[in-house]
């Protein structure tokens, strides 16, 4: 008799619109890979709570933006918390999933970030520049972003929105990871253009760059996406990084790059769910910790 298959919850928003992009193709096409593995189910965000008992695992992928089923979502992790349902990115992350505090942590620790602040007596932290970027706290999307100038920014900063410069930069690179392991990596020639992504061949220094936010990150298992620019002195600044549903731009793999990251994914997946019976397994929703609905495709 063949051994018993683990049973996955595959939380997905196939109707997502996302501007050149069709998000549930990507959760279709994997989902037909993971099969050969798993017995898995699809749903929507909104009916994860309601359905992921039953299940060996609850997967989050390209779920959307959470601030608009925020108070579902946060229903779901507390109901997860409460039943010890496993959930893959477990939601213990520090990036995205947990709002946009560690762009200010990191900025205030001199790590290379994008400069952050969000109090008026903060402001000298930031360079000069000939405009800034001013986004809420808890956005997701692109939603509620602004540019604006110097004059401007005393009079928003309430605490509830980020201020950052505009950067100039050469390019965007995204670094792709299953647990601690870089998949690939993606960046977009065009600044104009950010959704239209080529294969980009790192560097050692660039490795470096990106294993160091998933290493601060802590994860032990989990697919994240480091998001950064490229400045026009040639050094990388971390736009963001988004540990609860990222987008993998997996069409812009060829085949033989496609078949390591799902063979990589399936046996993170397993690992996961051989943790989850040891005693020691960590819980995946960290006391008084509820996440804030930021997650989501913030850039892509």
């Amino acid at each position: 008799m063949p051994p018993a298959r683990h049973r996955l919850l595959y939380v997905t928003d196939l109707a997502y619109p996302a501007r050149g992009r069709r998000y549930g193709d990507e959760d279709v096409r994997l989902t037909a890979r993971l099969r050969d593995d798993f017995d898995l189910a699809l749903c929507h965000p909104r009916d994860a709570a309601a359905l992921m008992d039953g299940f060996d695992a609850v997967v989050v992928r390209n779920s959307g933006p959470v601030l608009g089923y925020r108070d579902a979502y946060e229903d779901f992790r507390a109901r997860a918390g409460e039943r010890g349902v496993r959930v893959y990115n477990p939601l213990t992350g520090r990036g995205d999933m947990a709002g946009k505090q560690y762009l200010l942590d990191l900025s205030a620790a001199g790590r290379p970030v994008i400069p952050t602040v969000d109090r008026p007596e903060d402001l000298h932290r930031l360079p000069d520049a000939q405009a800034y970027v001013v986004k809420p706290r808890l956005g997701a999307d692109s939603m509620g972003l602004r540019v604006v100038g110097a004059d401007a920014l005393p009079g928003l900063l309430d605490g509830d929105v980020l201020a950052q410069p505009r950067v100039d930069f050469v390019h965007e690179i995204s670094f792709y990871f299953v647990d601690h392991d870089l998949q690939y990596a993606l960046y977009a020639p065009d600044p104009e253009r950010r959704w239209e992504l080529r294969p980009y061949q790192h560097t050692a220094e660039d490795r470096e760059f990106a294993q160091g936010f998933v290493d601060w990150n802590g994860l032990a298992h989990g697919i994240q996406r480091v998001d950064a620019c490229r400045a026009p002195d040639g050094a990388l600044l971390l736009v963001e990084l988004e540990d609860l549903n990222p987008y993998l731009s997996l069409d812009a793999l060829d085949a033989s790059a496609q078949d390591a990251f799902v063979a990589a994914m399936k046996d993170s997946l397993r690992a996961f769910l051989a943790a989850a019976h040891r005693p020691d397994a960590p819980g995946d929703v960290p006391d008084g910790a509820p996440g804030d609905g930021s997650g989501g495709a913030t850039r892509r």
